[in-house]
């Protein structure tokens, strides 16, 4: 079987089809990558092909994303589908039917926020699937925003009409399947996701490229991550200040992942790194402090990792809303983070066992969901 997965220059939403893409080409299918070299190039599994598009201008992909990080809540939103969603969709059609065409594909595996590659997939009548990394923009999350709601509708649409393809309701959502790389544990009732849907659980990716860390330096206590995720560490200089004043006066150790030019001169029990073996460091943690990004969340709670949240744009509140609901997590505000209130928090989790408790359910639904296997499974079933 030909499998061409379609997907956006993001790394969370390129991190999951590594790990299926690696089981299918272990079972002996051919397996090809749409998308930017940039993001892609290099971290393929073995006997992956790479179809580069044009990477576009970078001064205006900049630009974008600092205006991305200068706003929050739907206005993040809102800047997410008219900044980068909408524009790629339209920049990159006409070049992914080109590629699609060439590759010639029994199935397309994209990204539900690769709206091309799903209008391609109607125009040249090929079945395909849709890979939702986070289960945030598929379940009732914006039901309580109707105008919202009925705005990103018309988004797509809109795409449609720009594109040359007669316009139809929900053309982002595959209707004959959407593999959500989480669990109903996590995302909430099942009944709010369409009926097509596919829970397999986080395909966490594999393989990453070393990274140094200086093991010895691990005190046998307490550990947490905090980490921001790659895109957002510039913008925490006041949440960094927050973890050196008041973990740094908690007796337990922190791996704090930031740029060493916003954290020049860390407490005692702060390990400050510019990266960090995430994967490797996890089984050795107590607690992980993050952004909600769906990744590192995910990649917490799969190790029964309870969290502390500082959602800040994109999908991260309805990611951490989910894991709150869960029992697994607290979150604390990031634009109103003090010392004091981190401090508090993390000691919740470390200290209350039910949040330990709900992590490791969510944990073994994980484990039970299957992961890259179980999406493997559901791509070929479609062959």
């Amino acid at each position: 079987m030909r499998v061409l997965f379609v997907v956006p220059p993001l790394t969370g939403h390129i991190n999951p089809t590594l790990s299926v893409g690696a089981e299918l080409l272990s079972r002996g299918h051919e397996v090809g990558w749409l998308g930017h070299a940039s993001k892609l190039a290099g971290r393929l599994p073995r006997g992956g092909t790479l179809l580069a598009l044009g990477e576009g201008d970078p001064a205006h992909a900049a630009a974008v994303s600092r205006k991305a990080r200068s706003v929050r809540g739907m206005a993040a939103l809102k800047v997410f589908w008219e900044d980068f969603i909408a524009p790629l969709a339209r920049a990159s059609f006409a070049e992914t039917e080109e590629r699609v065409t060439a590759f010639a594909p029994d199935l397309l595996v994209v990204d539900h926020q690769a709206v091309a590659g799903a209008l391609v997939a109607r125009k040249l009548g090929i079945r395909w699937v849709t890979s939702a990394t986070t289960s945030a923009s598929l379940g009732d999350a914006l039901d309580a925003f109707p105008k919202v709601a009925e705005w990103q509708r018309e988004q797509v649409l809109q795409i449609q009409r720009d594109v040359g393809v007669d316009p139809v309701a929900n053309a982002d959502v595959s209707p004959e399947r959407v593999i959500i790389f989480s669990t109903p544990e996590v995302a909430g009732e099942r009944s709010s996701y369409p009926d097509q849907a596919v829970f397999v659980g986080p395909a966490i990716a594999t393989g990453r490229s070393e990274v140094a860390f200086p093991w010895d330096a691990l005190q046998d206590r307490a550990k947490v991550l905090v980490s921001l995720g790659t895109v957002n560490s510039e913008r925490g200089k006041r949440f960094y200040d927050a973890v050196c004043t008041g973990l740094g006066a908690e007796d337990l150790q922190v791996i704090l992942v930031a740029p060493e030019s916003l954290v020049p001169d860390p407490p005692p029990n702060v390990i400050r790194r510019d990266f960090v073996p995430q994967l490797a460091l996890l089984p050795h943690l107590d607690a992980v402090v993050c952004h909600a990004g769906h990744n590192t969340t995910c990649e917490a709670l799969a190790h029964g990792l309870p969290v502390v949240l500082l959602p800040i744009t994109d999908d991260q509140p309805v990611v951490a809303a989910q894991v709150v609901t869960a029992g697994a997590g607290v979150r604390v505000p990031f634009g109103r983070v003090t010392a004091a209130k981190l401090s508090r928090a993390v000691r919740t989790v470390l200290d209350e066992p039910a949040y330990r408790d709900a992590a490791r359910t969510i944990q073994a639904s994980f484990e039970g969901a299957g992961g890259a296997v179980t999406a493997a499974d559901v791509i070929l079933a479609l062959g």
